[in-house]
């Protein structure tokens, strides 16, 4: 099988530390608040921003010790909101229908997920977790977020507020 990772760009931007994020804005290239970005800036801010919740989205899938391989948690995440058939389930998560039901197998298979026959449609199944299943998101959640609590910890109370403030933007981006 072909490897199809795609390289990383390192990070252009300064690393964060107590001097650099004091003057972070001005540090990492970007206008300062109350001053319009220039084009480049904007450009600068969008890859950097990008790149920066990636890499915080990947840490904490990886870092944190987990019962299941990421794909799985997603598929288990899917399957809280809503039972669900593999047709579904490979269409949120933009994955083959082989790939989906193999990923559904061994979720099955490790008493996470359980499988029924669905009720107006003989040829599909329908796909919901098991109180297992449920026990596995919440303890994945609760290691996630002791995981990322701990990196909090170590930034102050003004990084913190930065960061609180931030949340509330991305929330709004990730809306639309």
């Amino acid at each position: 099988m072909a490897d199809t990772t795609t390289p990383v760009r390192p990070s252009t931007a300064p690393r964060a530390t107590a001097t650099t994020t004091s003057r972070a804005a001005g540090a990492a290239g970007h206008a300062s608040a109350g001053t319009a970005m220039t084009r480049g800036e904007r450009d600068r801010l969008t890859s950097d921003l990008r790149m920066a919740c990636m890499r915080i989205s990947r840490r904490v899938r990886f870092e944190s010790t987990a019962p299941v391989a990421p794909h799985q948690f997603s598929v288990l995440a899917r399957l809280e909101e809503a039972p669900r058939t593999p047709k579904e389930l490979a269409a949120f998560e933009k994955v083959s229908a082989p790939s989906m039901t193999r990923t559904v197998a061994g979720l099955v298979e490790g008493g996470l997920v359980a499988r029924a026959d669905d009720p107006t449609d003989g040829r599909q199944v329908i796909l919901s977790l098991t109180a297992e299943g449920r026990r596995t998101i919440r303890d994945i959640r609760r290691r996630r977020d002791q995981w990322f609590a701990a990196r909090l910890e170590k930034l102050t109370d003004d990084e913190r507020a930065v960061l609180a403030q931030a949340t509330a933007l991305l929330e709004r981006v990730a809306a639309e």
